[in-house]
C-alpha cells in the first residue's frame, strides 16, 4: 500500500443499485452527501457511468437525459448536476468517470511502457487505475467523505470492473473507512397492494455473490416500508433492520434528504464510517424545504423544444424554473411542448401560457416550430426566455419578421442561407472529432450598463458555462439594434454576442450561454428569476 493511500484522511461510500436503472441513485447518493455536508463535513459526489463512450458529450438527450457541463468544461452525466444543486458546490469533470476514461489511461501508460513488460489485465491495472481516480479526487478536494455512485445496476456486465474496484478499496481500508449502500426497489402489486421484497432479495443476492455486502439498503417504493416488510428484508440481506431505509416517493426531489435524516441514515452512517461530526443542522437548507411545501398559486411555462419526450433532456431547466417558482411562492408547472407540432401556424395552444422557453438543442428537425414559437411570443408580448439554441433561432425570427430577411437562418439549418445571422464558431471550422470541441464551460461576459441583464444580473461582469457550435454573425448587429432588438452581454474580449432583449417588451430574453447549471434551490438564476417574474405578472393580468 503506497503512502499516499494510507494518510489520507477521507472516508468512501459507495451507493450501488439494483433491480433496474432509474430507481433514483443519484438523489440518494446527494442527499446523504447532504445531510454529512450538515452534519460539518466536507463531502462531495463521484458518477461512475460504466458505459463506453468517453464522456456524455455526444450521447443523445433522449436516451440519457442532459449533457450536464461543469466550469472546466466537462460533459457529464446529469447526475453531476444533481450533485451541485444539493451540495451548492461546483465540480469538475474529474468527477464522472466512465469506461473509455480509465482504459484509455492504462492503454496509454501501457504503450509508454510504463508497466514495464507486465501483461495488462483487468486485475489488477484497471482496477487499481479506478481506485487511483477515486483517491486522488478524495485527496485534491481534501474531503472528509466521497460518495461514489456506481452507474447501472448490479449484473451488468460493464459495472464488474468498477464493483471490483471498490471489493478491493473494502479490502485495503476496512469498514471503518468504506461504506457500501445499495438502492433497491420494492413494487407495490397494484391487484394486491402488497410491497413484495423479493426483488431487493435477488438484488442483494447478486451483489453479495461478486463480494459485496451492503451495510445499508435503501429501498425505493410508492409508500413507506411498514416495519414488517423491513424485517422481511433484513432478514434475508443481513443487514439490521434499523438500516434497511424506506426511500418512497415524495413531492420533490428536495424532500428526500428530510425523509432520510427522519429514519437516521446520517447517524448509521457516522457511527458505522466513526466520523468526526458536528452537531446536525438543517441551517438555509429548512428554507428551501418550506419553499417547496407552501406554495401560494401556480404558473404555467410551455417549454417549447426537440427532445420533449423524455423530461430529464431538460432536467437542469425544470429545476431552475422551480427553484425561481418556489422562490416566490409559486409551483412551477411545465408542459413539454414538441416544437414540430408548431410547424402548420399551430401556435394558438401558446396563449394558454404564462411564459414561454425555449432550451437548448442542436440540428433542423423542429427549428420551424421553434422559430414561430419564438416570434409569437415577442408579437403576443408574452414572457419569453431562450436558451442557447433559443437564443440563436430567436435571432433568426427577429432577421426574418422584424429584419425582413425572410431567408436569413443559421448555417446549422441552412448551410446555403443568404443571411446567415447565425453561423459557425470560426474555430470550429476545421475541427472532424465532435467530441469534447464545442465551446464548453465558464467564460466571462461583459454585462452593458443601463440594461435588463444589468438590472437582473446586478454586475457588469458575469461567468457562465457554454456548450455551443455557433454565434450570432455581427455583420447583422447594427441592422438588429435599429429595430429594437439589445445585446446587452458580450464575451470578454467583444468577439461574441452572449445576451439579447428587447426592452419594450414584457420579458424577451436570450442567453447564449446554460444559465440553468448555475441555478440551485434557493439560490435561483437571475435570468431565471426574472422570467419566472414576468410570467406571474402576466398571469395576474391575464386572469
Amino acid at each position: 500500500m503506497q503512502e499516499s493511500e494510507v494518510v489520507h484522511k477521507a472516508k468512501y461510500i459507495f451507493v450501488t443499485g439494483g433491480v433496474m436503472s432509474g430507481l433514483g441513485k443519484g438523489i440518494v447518493a446527494a442527499s446523504l452527501a447532504k445531510l454529512l455536508q450538515l452534519c460539518g463535513l466536507k463531502v462531495s459526489c463521484i458518477k461512475i457511468d460504466p458505459y463506453l463512450n468517453f464522456d456524455a458529450g455526444t450521447m443523445n438527450p433522449v436516451m440519457h437525459g442532459e449533457v450536464f457541463v461543469t466550469n472546466d468544461g466537462g460533459e457529464c452525466d446529469m447526475d453531476i448536476g444533481t450533485y451541485e444543486r444539493f451540495l451548492d458546490t461546483d465540480l469538475t469533470k474529474n468527477h464522472n468517470i466512465t469506461t473509455a476514461q480509465i482504459y484509455g489511461k492504462v492503454m496509454e501508460l501501457e504503450r509508454k511502457g510504463g508497466y514495464l513488460g507486465q501483461c495488462v489485465q483487468i486485475i489488477p491495472h484497471i482496477t487499481d487505475e479506478i481506485k487511483n481516480r477515486i483517491r486522488t479526487t478524495a485527496k485534491s478536494d481534501d474531503l472528509d467523505v466521497l460518495v461514489v455512485e456506481c452507474g447501472g445496476t448490479v449484473g451488468d456486465i460493464e459495472s464488474l470492473p468498477f464493483l471490483e474496484a471498490m471489493r478491493q478499496m473494502r479490502l485495503q481500508y476496512g469498514m471503518d473507512k468504506t461504506l457500501f449502500i445499495h438502492v433497491t426497489l420494492a413494487p407495490v402489486l397494484d391487484v394486491v397492494g402488497e410491497i413484495k421484497t423479493k426483488p431487493t432479495q435477488h438484488s442483494v443476492q447478486e451483489l453479495r455473490r461478486i463480494g459485496i455486502q451492503p451495510d445499508i439498503i435503501t429501498v425505493r417504493s410508492k409508500v413507506p416500508l411498514d416495519a414488517s416488510t423491513k424485517r422481511k428484508i433484513s432478514l434475508f440481506a443481513n443487514v439490521e433492520e434499523k438500516d434497511v431505509i424506506s426511500s418512497h416517493d415524495s413531492t420533490s426531489i428536495y424532500t428526500v434528504p428530510e425523509i432520510l435524516e427522519e429514519q437516521g441514515i446520517h447517524i448509521a452512517i457516522i457511527r458505522k464510517l466513526a466520523l468526526d461530526t458536528k452537531p446536525f443542522r438543517w441551517g438555509e437548507w429548512n428554507g428551501v424545504l418550506n419553499s417547496y411545501k407552501n406554495f401560494k398559486n401556480d404558473v404555467k411555462i410551455a417549454m417549447v423544444g426537440k427532445y420533449v419526450k423524455l423530461a430529464d433532456s431538460y432536467v437542469s431547466i425544470n429545476h431552475a424554473l422551480v427553484h425561481s417558482g418556489a422562490k416566490l411562492g409559486y409551483k412551477t408547472n411545465i408542459d413539454f411542448i414538441d416544437s414540430e407540432l408548431l410547424e402548420n401556424d399551430n401556435l394558438q395552444s401558446l396563449n394558454n401560457y404564462d411564459g414561454i422557453l425555449i432550451p437548448g438543442g442542436f440540428g433542423e428537425r423542429g427549428s420551424k416550430g421553434i422559430i414561430a414559437a419564438a416570434n409569437y411570443a415577442r408579437v403576443k408580448n408574452i414572457p419569453y426566455l431562450g436558451i442557447c439554441f433559443g437564443f440563436q433561432l430567436a435571432v433568426v425570427a427577429f432577421a426574418r419578421y422584424v429584419c425582413n430577411l425572410s431567408n436569413a437562418s443559421s448555417t446549422e439549418i441552412d448551410p446555403n442561407t443568404e443571411d446567415p445571422v447565425i453561423y459557425l464558431l470560426p474555430e470550429q471550422s476545421h475541427i472532424d472529432n465532435m467530441g469534447g470541441t464545442m465551446r464548453l464551460g465558464s467564460h466571462e461576459i461583459d454585462v452593458m450598463p443601463n440594461t435588463i441583464a444589468n438590472k437582473l444580473y446586478g454586475s457588469t461582469k458575469i461567468e457562465k458555462r457554454h456548450r455551443h457550435r455557433y454565434e450570432f454573425n455581427q455583420e447583422y448587429r447594427n441592422r438588429f439594434e435599429k429595430l429594437g432588438m439589445i445585446f446587452s452581454g458580450v464575451s470578454y474580449d467583444g468577439s461574441r454576442m452572449e445576451i439579447l432583449e428587447i426592452p419594450n417588451h414584457n420579458f424577451y430574453f436570450a442567453v447564449q450561454y446554460h444559465a440553468e447549471f448555475t441555478s440551485r434551490p434557493g439560490k435561483p438564476e437571475e435570468a431565471f428569476l426574472s422570467f419566472i417574474e414576468a410570467s406571474i405578472k402576466n398571469k395576474n393580468v391575464r386572469s
